[in-house]
């Protein structure tokens, strides 16, 4: 989105009494935009920044945030804003800020409770960071000097650390009894995720992320464990090497608070690996058994059977994401039918077509979006869809620019409504 710093002074002055701005993938404006958020919104209490421009009157602010900043930051305006903010409990830097000056940061803060850091070589200090309850890392490659406050960590994210190696992962977690959100990387293994499962008794998020190393990764052993010992978990996403239905029906079993389940095999086309049956079995267990579930996302060999389970038990699945889905336009209809709470569907490299986009398409207005890449969806099904449901915004994109004819498919369809309603103008087919 295209923001301009003029458009920050018309905000500024038009709402002094708004408490949070977030912005996400925004360009065309500058610090001085963002200055006269800070200058004139005295009630805010979430911004990243801008450090200078904050009244010396504003004491409210409880979170500090420019970790995607690009460039060098004041560190004598950032020391004097820490110290001005007794409130101030997360703190989320880039890597521009020098070890020397957290340090002394971090001195003006003793009650934070939440830091995200860069990429530091140097010793810490570790007194410094004694009541850290949570903390980040991009890339650290200092982990011995982060044992100390281990035993305070209720959230840990390591997920853009690929540098760190999977036994230096293992010997810190042994010292996170107290986690309860850990973000990691599959290097780990399976044998880590076995420590997790033992030390961290009361974790109840758990979130799995690829590291792309061909030689490690993790599989069913480590979810089983997981599943075992971490009886609070209720929050799962899972990159991994290969999978069973035995293993999902054990965790349907023994993790049946779950509510949000995202399971997301490197190879999204495999099968059962001991059996060489599709999934089916396997995500319809997870479904039936976890019936507060609101957020499903799944991939692994899957038949239309795998959506007739998820649209006869799915009664509060909010969310859905597959890929490569289904053998035909029922396991769609299967969902659009029977999830009567389904709010933002997505599905990826399918062969659901016009059939599966139009025989339901009344459920898209209840929706917040549809969005189909890589389907069989033609160019007819989606003005069809956008003649009959006028209140909704029908786009499609194309690699290339050429006009299609009615029978050709799209190659990504994105189906949405929005406050304002349909956007108005042309549909790229009516150009």
């Amino acid at each position: 989105m295209f923001v301009s710093d003029a458009r920050f002074e018309l905000l500024s002055r038009s709402f002094p009494k708004f408490k949070s701005i977030v912005l996400i993938k925004c360009e065309g404006f500058t610090t001085d935009g963002l200055a006269a958020i800070a200058a004139n919104c005295s009630e805010v209490v979430d911004r990243g920044h801008w450090l200078s421009s904050f009244p010396q009157t504003c004491t409210s602010l409880v979170s500090v945030n420019f970790a995607c900043l690009k460039g060098e930051v004041d560190g004598g305006s950032l020391e004097m804003l820490v110290a001005r903010f007794p409130n101030l409990r997360n703190l989320n830097l880039n890597r521009s800020v020098p070890l020397a000056r957290l340090r002394r940061i971090l001195t003006l803060a003793p009650h934070l409770g939440y830091l995200g850091i860069g990429s530091y070589i140097d010793t810490f200090k570790y007194e410094t960071y004694e009541k850290f309850s949570n903390v980040v890392l991009d890339n650290c490659k200092c982990l011995p000097a982060l044992h100390p406050i281990c035993s305070n960590l209720t959230f840990l994210n390591l997920s853009d650390a690929p540098g760190i190696y999977g036994s230096e992962l293992k010997i810190m977690i042994l010292r996170c009894n107290k986690l309860q959100r850990l973000w990691i990387l599959d290097k780990i293994g399976d044998d880590g995720l076995e420590i997790v499962a033992i030390i961290c008794k009361e974790l109840y998020e758990l979130r799995v992320f690829p590291s792309f190393v061909y030689d490690g990764g993790v599989t069913e052993l480590g979810l089983l464990v997981v599943s075992r010992r971490c009886t609070k978990l209720n929050s799962l996403l899972y990159h991994y090497q290969q999978m069973t239905n035995d293993a999902l029906s054990v965790v349907a079993k023994r993790c049946p608070n779950l509510v949000s389940f995202r399971l997301c095999m490197l190879d999204p086309r495999k099968d059962d690996h001991v059996t060489l049956d599709p999934l089916d079995e396997g995500f319809g267990a997870i479904i039936k058994s976890c019936k507060g579930l609101r957020r499903l996302a799944l991939s692994g060999l899957v038949t239309d059977l795998a959506f007739l389970y998820i649209g006869m038990h799915g009664e509060q699945l909010e969310i859905l994401s597959v890929a490569f889905p289904g053998d035909g336009d029922k396991g769609m209809l299967y969902v659009l039918n029977g999830c009567k709470k389904l709010n933002k569907l997505e599905i990826r490299d399918n062969q659901f077509g016009d059939t599966a986009l139009l025989t339901n398409m009344g459920k898209y207005e209840a929706m917040r979006y549809l969005w189909m890449p890589s389907s069989d969806v033609t160019l007819g099904g989606c003005k069809s869809l956008a003649k009959n449901m006028p209140k909704l915004n029908v786009e499609i994109m194309n690699e290339n620019q050429e006009k299609l004819d009615d029978s050709q498919k799209v190659a990504e369809l994105y189906v949405y409504r929005s406050l304002d309603g349909p956007t108005g103008g042309a549909y790229p087919w009516e150009g």
